[in-house]
């Protein structure tokens, strides 16, 4: 049977980097293709790497029909999770494969609820008597385990499926979003982390290729500029004291940070408690030498 190759499928995941292609291919060398590449037909879904590699050096490789996909949203689907579950995958690479679960399962619900919804307005105008009160027919997906999966419509639930924390979800969403291909290119390759690349993806798409452009260093620097721009600077807040306080009182300045006011608010009252103890002290030993 003749493999064909889908250029879409091929390229869904992203490529194995040169080392990792060089790792493979020795690792094939060595002791041959184990796993099976996967098909659907004759059309190859998992395993491109091991197929060219083996038909580059003649090396014997086995295939696998998977019968359960219909459509092409189940074998992206199949995919993702195959990826989603592998080591080797990049934090960043998790979230967006997880993010691309959530569009197709929101889009095949959306599209199953409009099916039921006009099979269900055409049985009622077609016998609306034995419509009434009847209850609907189960979806023709309803079977379908791949669509039963959870929907993804939380941030937890894609961290969860992504293996990552909330916050990292959030920071890969803005990147998935706002980032310019630049800057996404720049935290695939490693070369600044999520964080940076989030906090680089809220400026204008010029400023992000400008930046992603002059190299990895500037956009560090761009993101450390995004970061300090949206720190608010701290009020001092003002501490009421008495006129006739003792000297020393703590008075606020504004220019000291929030931590060292308080931490001097709080040895000026030491100082005063332990001057009123020093006060009772000396008055229960006079009382004590007129005893």
């Amino acid at each position: 049977m003749d493999i064909v190759i889908n250029e879409s499928l091929k390229a869904y995941i992203d490529p194995l980097t040169p080392e990792e292609h060089e790792a493979l291919e020795a690792s094939l060398l060595a002791e041959g293709c184990r796993d099976a590449l996967i098909l659907w037909g004759d059309v190859l879904v998992d395993g491109h790497n091991r197929y060219g590699i083996c038909k580059q050096h003649g090396l014997p490789f086995q295939t696998v029909q998977n019968k359960r996909f219909k459509t092409l949203d189940d074998v992206h689907l199949w995919m993702i999770d195959q990826h989603l579950g592998r080591r080797s995958v990049s934090d960043f690479q998790r979230g967006v494969l997880a993010l691309r679960k959530r569009e197709i399962l929101a889009e095949r619900r959306a599209r199953a609820e409009a099916e039921r919804a006009a099979q269900a307005e055409a049985e009622a105008a077609a016998a609306p008597a034995e419509a009434a009160g009847e209850p609907g027919d189960a979806p023709p997906w309803s079977d379908d385990a791949t669509f039963q999966a959870p929907p993804l419509d939380s941030r937890q639930a894609l961290a969860k499926a992504a293996r990552l924390s909330n916050s990292q979800v959030g920071m890969i969403e803005t990147i998935h979003k706002q980032a310019a291909p630049e800057v996404v290119a720049a935290v695939k390759s490693g070369a600044i982390s999520i964080n940076a690349a989030a906090a680089v993806a809220t400026l204008p798409e010029d400023e992000q290729r400008a930046a992603a452009l002059a190299g990895g260093a500037e956009l560090k620097q761009a993101a450390k500029r995004v970061r300090e721009s949206k720190r608010k600077p701290r009020e001092a807040k003002p501490v009421e004291i008495e006129e006739e306080a003792a000297p020393a009182r703590f008075v606020a300045n504004a220019d000291e940070s929030e931590e060292l006011q308080a931490l001097r608010r709080r040895v000026a009252e030491l100082s005063e408690e332990n001057e009123s103890l020093k006060l009772e002290i000396a008055g229960l030993r006079a009382a004590l030498g007129r005893d």
